[in-house]
């Protein structure tokens, strides 16, 4: 619905919030965190692990390799970064 006098429309932005473990910090201010999913398989009925690496931007380089981090999408700071660390979580948290 746009309105006759130009008033600009708000859209809801869905922030998606991930979970996932670090499996690289080699970058400066970023970080690349693995994603792992389980579905079951549509003909054999298995379940099958799947998983996603992204690239994720970490402002003050706190997260290293092995932690468990929580993520959310942003606008796109480059070509493939387009996520930005939340917060670090307890190691436990993930297992």
């Amino acid at each position: 619905m746009v309105e006759q006098n130009n008033k600009v429309m708000q859209t809801n932005i869905i922030k998606n919030n991930l979970v996932g473990d670090v499996v690289s910090d080699k970058m400066n201010k970023t970080i690349v965190v693995r994603v792992v999913r389980t579905i079951k398989h549509p003909i054999y009925g298995k379940v099958v692990r799947r998983h996603k690496k992204f690239k994720v931007h970490d402002e003050q380089n706190v997260a290293k390799v092995g932690d468990i981090v929580q993520f959310r999408t942003c606008r796109p700071l480059s070509k493939e970064k387009h996520m930005e660390l939340v917060r670090i979580l307890p190691k436990e948290s993930m297992r």
